[in-house]
């Protein structure tokens, strides 16, 4: 029998990862018909209302005027003008003009697809990938806590190649899993575009780094399955992988933030795992100090400015990829299976 297609069928046979996998589409879906129905297409009759909503704005606003400027004449009257807060001179308070109330501060909200997918991209990882982690750590810790990983040693005493195996299997399920769910999203938010927005502007320039967004989410979907199963593997445990994250985002991000804040580092976000995540995803996030000031040529004052870039975030899960995996590749060679 085929060991890494009998890995296929146990991970499909999963119960948990079953419903951790329909509960993650659920989210996703949930996401796609949510953004669906609090959009709509924009035509001539939402840009007439949008410009009658700027008009009664715009009325209403002379109409607070005008009282305010009655009350400060009423006030200057009496000799309290001064007293009440008002100026001197009540001819300067003057209603703003109407070019200030703009039309498109009323439009509803639509859906821009060239502009607007690549986010959502973005989101489809995250849920992805969180499922992906959780799932990789479940599919290898229940095989070692329920003793199945001893047993299947029995007939296949090849202990890399066994891990690597079902390393493989995950990893395959979840390449066709993320590619099916990428081309319905991208089905589902083309609908929202095209009956709720517009899909104007799509060049093969647009599509490619769309593309090019989808595959870097690929890979970090991977990534996380691949760091959950590796994890999960050294503790022996689906728990282990599960604490450690937890112990990564709550002790060691917040509390190191705390820390970092204390000590008044600078860029405290590029020492942060979030912020990679974000740099890979949209391949550049500028981090901003707004307490360092770069004076300008016309006297202004500019924030120092940090770029954390995808290349940073691809060294940043290199080597944790590699740590993770060789060391589980590692304890599977030298430790006693028990």
């Amino acid at each position: 029998m085929n060991l890494y297609t009998t890995e296929l069928r146990r991970l499909g046979k999963r119960r948990f990862v079953r419903y951790l996998t329909l509960a993650g589409l659920l989210v996703l879906v949930a996401v796609a018909v949510g953004m669906f129905l609090t959009n709509q297409r924009v035509g001539p009759a939402q840009i007439a209302e949008a410009e009658r909503a700027a008009e009664r704005e715009y009325q209403q606003n002379v109409a607070m005027v005008q009282q305010h400027r009655a009350e400060c004449e009423r006030a200057k009257a009496t000799g309290g003008a001064v007293a009440d807060g008002f100026p001197d001179d009540c001819s300067v308070i003057e209603a703003p003009p109407r070019n200030a109330f703009r039309a498109e501060w009323h439009m509803p909200p639509t859906f821009e697809f060239r502009q607007e997918f690549a986010p959502t991209i973005t989101t489809l990882t995250a849920v992805l990938a969180l499922v992906a982690f959780v799932g990789g750590a479940s599919f290898v810790g229940a095989e070692w806590s329920t003793g199945g990983m001893m047993n299947l040693l029995l007939w296949r005493p090849q202990r890399v190649r066994v891990l690597l195996t079902k390393l493989a299997a995950l990893l395959s399920a979840l390449f066709g899993l993320t590619v099916a769910a990428g081309a319905l999203w991208t089905a589902a938010f083309w609908a929202t575009g095209s009956l709720r927005g517009s899909t104007d502007g799509m060049t093969s320039g647009v599509w490619q780094s769309l593309g090019l967004t989808g595959l870097r989410g690929l890979t970090l979907i991977l990534v996380a399955g691949a760091l959950g199963f590796g994890l999960a593997s050294l503790g022996r445990h689906t728990a282990l992988a599960l604490g450690g994250v937890l112990g990564v985002m709550v002790v060691g991000q917040f509390g190191l933030g705390i820390v970092l804040s204390m000590a008044q580092v600078k860029f405290i976000e590029a020492y942060l795992l979030p912020t990679y995540l974000l740099a890979w995803m949209d391949k550049k996030i500028t981090l901003r100090n707004w307490e360092a000031c770069q004076t300008t040529f016309t006297g202004g004052c500019e924030p120092a400015t940090r770029d954390i870039t995808w290349q940073n975030s691809s060294v940043l899960l290199a080597v944790a990829l590699v740590a993770v995996l060789g060391t589980a590749i590692w304890s599977m060679r030298r430790r006693d299976i028990t």
